[in-house]
């Protein structure tokens, strides 16, 4: 006989208070209830129930050994349908939030992908740059950029945000490429933000330990960088915005990267989920996906 299973025997048979009465729930004979118990006061050379003719009880060794079974056959349980929950496909609706550039750029092509490997899955995908409360909003990945606050969520890290600063071969015939960041105070600058006197727009750029700061100055501002990749694309000025969407353009000569030689600005990016003992099979091969892809 099976220990665990002797173990869930006797649970029934103590909660139900006789044999017979665990017999009918668990489909066997009361004979074979009592052997599973019987087998196991053998195995702990001590009794654990006591029985009459008229009642049955606990014996104070079989009360605590009954609360430690629980947990055992718990957790077993447990264990079995984390296994099975692994086997099963990914399904449902995954609600995600990201911020915007990074969501419409590199995000979308990816959830793309990930729908055609699990026809069973549905994503709700949220852009926005505003920092989101999960919980309150029913979220349940979150990509987030810059450093983060103490959180309950889980956090797992991706490569970092970086940034490079690229101008159209057009551009740069007509005003020249900067050979220092300080050279672009002379150009003009594609600037990603809202007008703000109080709060001005800054690129850093860095290169052998030594970090430059730059105020751009420019004709177009726009809180939407892909209004700025238009233009910029179209000869109207120098941009600062994502490597991996820039560095495409690059390669298909649409662009050409400004200052390579110095380091653009880098933030921190991850995934954000709840508590990962609650994450089910969708959002584990979601997250997994999302790290190969990203991280």
């Amino acid at each position: 006989m099976d220990r665990l299973t002797s173990m869930t025997v006797f649970i029934k048979a103590a909660e139900l208070g006789s044999f017979a009465a665990a017999a009918e729930a668990l489909h066997l004979s009361p004979q074979m209830v009592a052997k599973h118990v019987a087998r196991l006061e053998a195995r702990l050379g001590t009794a654990l129930i006591n029985r009459t003719t008229r009642r049955q009880s606990l014996t104070d060794i079989g009360h605590r050994y009954y609360e430690s079974c629980k947990v055992v056959v718990a957790e077993a349980d447990n264990a079995d349908l984390l296994a099975m929950d692994m086997k099963r496909t990914p399904a449902g609706v995954i609600r995600v939030n990201a911020p915007v550039t990074f969501g419409s750029f590199s995000l979308a092509p990816f959830i793309s992908d990930y729908l055609g490997q699990y026809p069973q899955v549905q994503v709700e995908l949220t852009l926005s740059d505003r920092l989101v409360d999960p919980l309150e909003e029913g979220y349940e990945v979150l990509i987030r950029i810059g450093e983060l606050s103490d959180s309950a969520l889980v956090a797992y890290p991706l490569q970092p945000y970086r940034l490079i600063a690229c101008a159209s071969p057009e551009y740069i015939a007509r005003q020249g490429m900067p050979a220092t960041p300080a050279d672009l105070a002379r150009h003009s600058c594609l600037i990603y933000g809202i007008w703000s006197p109080s709060v001005p727009c800054r690129w850093r750029f860095s290169r052998e330990g030594r970090t430059e700061e730059v105020r751009p100055q420019g004709r177009l501002r726009a809180n939407d960088w892909k209004a700025l990749l238009h233009a910029a694309l179209a000869g109207y000025g120098i941009t600062l915005g994502p490597e991996d969407v820039l560095q495409e353009e690059i390669r298909r000569g649409n662009l050409l990267q400004v200052l390579p030689d110095y380091q653009g600005p880098a933030r921190p990016m991850h995934i954000l989920i709840p508590d990962r003992r609650r994450a089910t099979v969708k959002i584990s091969s979601f997250v997994d996906a999302l790290r190969a892809a990203f991280g």
